[in-house]
């Protein structure tokens, strides 16, 4: 996977040096040391670096471990976990292979000499029937342990099920208990198989909550939470990124997406036949936000046509977007869309979420973003760019499409990220991989002049498909 996205780029891209940071380096050496750890992180903290790191230090220098399974949300899995081991000059020779596709394609994956095995939460219960007691997995990281917190879940159960045949695991995520303490139990008893909070959820229940007035649902007794803090401490590391983070104060994050196979081949079609109407002229700025602004509608899911009618062509990266929500757990999020299709299927997506969405329009809807009403607020970067102040309302900003004008994309940052912010603001990006959305992004990160960094990236893309 790492290779195909390096092929789909046209380049090598350069390996970087991982120098951890002081906190980075505590829970490398927690992850060495322990054989069951939650790392509840932040978002923009580095749990996969920090994850993979371990695991191959696991592995090839102290030989404690063979195979590495880890079960995520499915676009983390499709991308997120290759790409981040591509990145690193300590990590370039892991094997890693995501099980995915049909039922064929998957065990042709398990079947694939590697170190490290990615597989969909989807797939949890069929992967545990697959192996059932032969489980080969050592060591099992489940990326966004809360996924787990469903004592009752079918993916919970099989997990438990197979967790004695784990010698070692890790959970990841931010937010453990987003609706509470009783969300805490199932992901516990994951990790150390009932040790600490109880031998099922009964017994968790009956000692640390007790019905509400009503008789229905369960409050939580007075001091419960720092008895079960203490009980869980020894086994989970807790840092918020406005502690730990010795960054600027606003932090990129790069979610990396795979179109699947036929939104690929779309992509593939447009992107040749929009280059080879230019092969031997001169791109000017105007033909370049033409020809970008086509090929970044696709990555984003949908195309206008001549008539202004939108064809909807793939759903992967709104998934991404659906499973990033999914991971902030209620906190609010500034999402920035590019085109009117973006925001129209970005509704609808969330329409079921049973969050409080919002599209900046009125100065009330501003007000009512900085006193926390409004947990999703979705802006144009071109109408949000100036003269608002949204840094009371949350510290995520979500780029759902990218835009090639520079000031535009640090004018609209500066919603979040300006005086008075009292949190690290985190961005995050949607970039499909090997599409018009890396260029944008490469230019964003270089500082470089957007439209410079364009051209020479549409040449250079165009002397690709010619070929």
């Amino acid at each position: 996977m790492a290779g195909a996205i390096a092929r789909a780029n046209g380049i090598a891209k350069p390996k970087t040096q991982f120098i951890p940071h002081a906190y980075q380096r505590y829970c490398i050496n927690r992850l060495l040391a322990d054989e069951a750890l939650g790392l509840f992180l932040d978002l923009g903290l580095g749990k996969t670096v920090i994850t993979l790191t371990a695991v191959n230090d696991l592995k090839y220098n102290r030989f404690a471990i063979t195979k590495t399974l880890v079960v995520a949300p499915k676009k983390v899995a499709e991308a997120t976990w290759t790409t981040e081991a591509a990145k690193w000059e300590h990590l370039k020779h892991l094997r890693i292979v995501p099980v995915l596709g049909d039922k064929n394609k998957r065990i042709r994956a398990l079947n694939t000499p590697a170190d490290i095995y990615v597989i969909n939460r989807d797939n949890v219960v069929w992967l545990t029937e697959y192996y059932r007691n032969a489980w080969p997995f050592d060591l099992v990281v489940l990326d966004e342990l809360s996924s787990f917190k469903n004592h009752a879940a079918k993916r919970t159960k099989a997990l438990s099920w197979v967790r004695p045949h784990m010698k070692r695991i890790v959970g990841l995520t931010g937010t453990p208990a987003p609706n509470g303490l009783l969300d805490l139990w199932a992901q516990i008893f994951l990790l150390d198989q009932g040790q600490r909070l109880e031998k099922n959820i009964t017994g968790y229940r009956t000692k640390y909550f007790e019905h509400n007035y009503h008789g229905f649902g369960y409050t939580a007794k007075p001091g419960a939470d720092e008895v079960i803090q203490q009980k869980i401490q020894d086994i989970c590391i807790s840092m918020k990124a406005e502690d730990y983070l010795d960054l600027p104060d606003a932090i990129p994050n790069v979610i990396p997406i795979v179109l699947d196979d036929k939104a690929q081949k779309l992509y593939d079609k447009l992107e040749k036949d929009l280059l080879l109407q230019v092969e031997g002229t001169e791109i000017t700025a105007t033909s370049a936000a033409v020809l970008t602004g086509k090929l970044l509608q696709l990555c984003n899911g949908a195309l206008y046509d001549g008539d202004r009618q939108v064809h909807e062509i793939h759903d992967n990266k709104i998934e991404a977007f659906m499973e990033l929500i999914e991971q902030l757990n209620g906190k609010s999020a500034l999402v920035f869309y590019s085109y009117q299709h973006d925001l129209a299927r970005i509704k609808s997506a969330l329409s079921k979420s049973g969050l409080r969405i919002r599209e900046l329009s009125t100065p009330q809807d501003q007000l009512d973003w900085n006193a926390g009403e409004v947990d999703i607020l979705l802006a144009h970067p071109a109408s949000a760019a100036y003269g608002l102040n949204l840094q009371d309302g949350g510290n995520h900003v979500v780029w759902f499409g990218l835009n090639w004008s520079l000031e535009l994309y640090q004018q609209a940052n500066g919603r979040l990220h300006r005086q008075g912010q009292k949190q690290k603001v985190i961005l995050h990006h949607l970039v499909v991989q090997g599409g018009a959305d890396e260029d944008v992004m490469a230019a964003l990160e270089g500082k470089a002049a957007m439209q410079d960094k364009l051209l020479e990236a549409l040449k250079a893309r165009i002397e690709r498909v010619a070929t």
